[in-house]
């Protein structure tokens, strides 16, 4: 099975480059990457254009242009772009372990959506990787431990994989479960629901909304943590401005039990497939 990884990214060709370094590394290497890219300056595009040269696996870019904080309208690009049967979608900022890709593979089911979690580096920490380029990505658990108890991320028992079985399963209907740096699921699931609501533009819960609309439809979420966590470089805050009106758009779709996003998927899919193929 194909796997794409969409990676979405917003001027930040440093942390870019260092996620794309982690994904040449992966010991599965039956997937493709697709930058999403919300409206980037030039470097970005020239980060993806010298890491394809050397790159293990298919990479591609897809750009929209900047007229604010779009993430569900590029998702939805990428989305349609993508050639695989299963979709991972991660954020530009998430460094990645080599097992990734394959964790992600092997937590995989039809009618299910794989949630994983982060390890937060600190500031500096972050300031220093990016500079050094640190490969986070090949840190085993003692370096982990050293690192959490140094101050440079937030806690090394989230590095470690556990076996956790059914356990993962559990509380799958709390939408809360999915965070948007780091989740997975079959492209008919994300299909079912049209994908991403671009009516959540700006900075807030377009995420969250994707997962109440998948939970409603009959997806459940399945805890990936302690499997496919990622490291999270450290950023400001993202303008809050549309925060609170976004919030409440996704309280009444959960309401509502709508499923299908009002402005989704369906805008690309025949362009975009017919343009890549």
């Amino acid at each position: 099975m194909l796997i794409s990884v969409v990676v979405a990214t917003y001027n930040r060709p440093d942390a870019l480059e260092a996620v794309l370094r982690s994904l040449a590394k992966q010991d599965d290497n039956n997937f493709e990457v697709i930058v999403a890219d919300d409206g980037s300056w030039p470097d970005t595009a020239a980060v993806v254009e010298r890491t394809q040269r050397a790159f293990s696996v298919p990479l591609s870019h897809v750009w929209q242009p900047d007229t604010g904080f779009r993430l569900a309208a590029v998702r939805n690009r990428a989305t349609a772009r993508a050639s695989g049967e299963y979709l991972i979608y991660l954020d530009g900022d998430c460094i990645v372990a080599r097992r990734f890709v394959r964790a992600h593979r092997a937590l995989a089911e039809p009618g299910w959506c794989v949630a994983g979690g982060r390890i937060l580096l600190s500031e500096r920490f972050t300031t220093v990787v990016l500079a050094n380029q640190i490969a986070v990505e090949d840190w085993n658990i003692a370096r982990t431990i050293v690192g959490t108890a140094r101050g440079k991320i937030n806690r090394a028992f989230a590095a470690m994989w556990l076996p956790l079985g059914p356990l993962r399963k559990l509380r799958s209907r709390r939408w809360q479960r999915l965070r948007g740096c780091n989740f997975s699921a079959y492209r008919a699931d994300v299909e079912r629901v049209n994908g991403f609501d671009e009516c959540f533009q700006g900075w807030g819960f377009e995420d969250s909304d994707f997962a109440a609309r998948l939970i409603a439809s009959g997806v459940r979420l399945k805890n990936a943590r302690l499997a496919t966590n990622v490291y999270h470089l450290w950023h400001r805050e993202s303008d809050r401005a549309h925060q609170r009106e976004n919030w409440e758009r996704l309280q009444s779709r959960i309401l509502s039990g709508a499923t299908n996003a009002q402005v989704g998927l369906d805008r690309y899919g025949s362009k975009e497939r017919s343009d890549h193929a």
